[in-house]
Parts: C-alpha cells; sequence; structure tokens
C-alpha cells in the first residue's frame, strides 16, 4: 500500500512541476515577445517619420499595427524629431509583459 501511495505522490509532484515550469517557459515568451514588438514599433515609426516607408497614415499608427501583428498593444508612441519611442504590453494568462524601445538615426 506505501508504494501505491509513493508513486502517487511522485506523480503530483511531477505534474504540479510540469504545471509551473509551463507557467514560467509561458511568462519568458510573452516578455520576449512584447520586446521585440516594442522594437519592430518603434522602427516602424521611425521609418514612417523619416520616410523611409512610404505611408499616408501617422508614424504612430503604424506603430501600433506593427504591435497588433505581433499580438501586443501599443500603449504609447512619441516622436522627437525622427526617434520614435514605443512601449508595447502583452499578456500571457493574466500576466502582462510591458517593453520599451527607441529608435530613430544614429547619435539622435
Amino acid at each position: 500500500m506505501s508504494g501505491t501511495a509513493l508513486a502517487a505522490g511522485v506523480v503530483v509532484v511531477a505534474a504540479t512541476l510540469s504545471l509551473g515550469l509551463t507557467a514560467v517557459g509561458g511568462a519568458a515568451a510573452t516578455a520576449q515577445r512584447a520586446a521585440g514588438a516594442a522594437d519592430a514599433a518603434a522602427l516602424a515609426a521611425a521609418d514612417a517619420a523619416s520616410g523611409a516607408v512610404a505611408t499616408g497614415e501617422a508614424p504612430c499608427v503604424v506603430a501600433a499595427r506593427v504591435a497588433q501583428a505581433s499580438r501586443s498593444e501599443l500603449v504609447s508612441c512619441t516622436l522627437d524629431a525622427l526617434t520614435a519611442t514605443g512601449e508595447v504590453r502583452s499578456a500571457y494568462s493574466g500576466l502582462v509583459a510591458v517593453a520599451r524601445a527607441r529608435a530613430g538615426p544614429p547619435n539622435s
């Protein structure tokens, strides 16, 4: 009887560890997705502001579309001449990852 209880305990511990590691892995992936989306959104806004990308939309609108394509939400977008700064938020199972990025010409 004690062997069965030990085996059941091992299974419960293994299942708990698996769920915990899955949550940590998902949160880490979400943080990386947010960072990538912030980089891409800031670059898109800077390119639109400089005219490197021809678009009829405002730079921050382009940045919002790029963030949305990465399953993220653009929280803020500011332009200082040709330098764009964007903040992006991504969610995973109730956890929120926020990332910021800045893009523009060199030495700006």
